[in-house]
């Protein structure tokens, strides 16, 4: 996706519960930008985003 200024933007959806998971993946929910499940945001598409998206693959999907 991208927006007006020709940055790329990726959305993604917080669909598995944090609970039982470690205070790093915690972190990297709320980093994110996301207070609940079922939630998604929309962020701009860097190597700092994707990196987060690859440390939590079981509770987040990037969706097209």
């Amino acid at each position: 996706m991208a927006d007006g200024q020709g940055k790329s933007r990726i959305r993604i959806e917080y669909y598995r519960s944090a609970i039982c998971t470690p205070e790093k993946h915690k972190k990297v929910v709320r980093g994110l930008g996301f207070t609940r499940l079922r939630q998604i945001v929309e962020r701009e598409d860097s190597p700092a985003v994707r990196g987060m998206v690859k440390v939590i693959p079981h509770l987040v999907r990037i969706l097209e």
